[in-house]
């Protein structure tokens, strides 16, 4: 079991962590640029090129089925619940196969909307239930993935 989050705007990082650690997971942390983590031997820090779905790819060919995928991108989340992956947003919402196609048709219509001016404002504030979410989320689908290993 691995963990990969799609870390430009990820605000669930130091989360991972620590469950992550706990769990004894090893996390890879995938960007577009940069970015500081600290140096653990379970964690290690992949800068792809600056194109725009470079780190999407990257996550969709390395995520595997045990593995978790931490992601806003309903786009990505779609690729990897395909790919056999869990995935769960930084709320904690967890994607499945039953969940994405709808979750990936409303990003869809949400989209058109606002290109056309329909609508203007973007997602709610992340908050700290949010946070709490996320955390639980994550540990039970360690645990339960953990679980089905064995």
């Amino acid at each position: 079991m691995h963990v990969y989050i799609d870390a430009d705007a990820c605000p669930v990082k130091a989360e991972v962590y620590k469950v992550a650690l706990r769990h004894g997971v090893g996390v890879t942390v995938v960007a577009n640029s940069h970015m500081a983590v600290a140096r653990e031997p379970w964690l290690r820090l992949v800068v792809v090129s600056g194109t725009p779905d470079a780190a999407d790819d990257w996550i969709v060919e390395h995520a595997r089925p045990g593995d978790v995928v931490v992601t806003a991108d309903v786009p990505l989340a779609s690729r990897c619940v395909k790919a056999g992956a869990s995935v769960l947003a930084p709320t904690g919402r967890q994607f499945t196969e039953d969940s994405v196609g709808m979750a990936l048709a409303t990003r869809n219509l949400m989209d058109h909307l606002r290109s056309t001016g329909e609508v203007t404002g973007g997602p709610r504030p992340f908050t700290a239930r949010d946070r709490s979410e996320f955390l639980g989320a994550l540990d039970r689908v360690i645990v339960r993935t953990k679980r089905r290993a064995t």
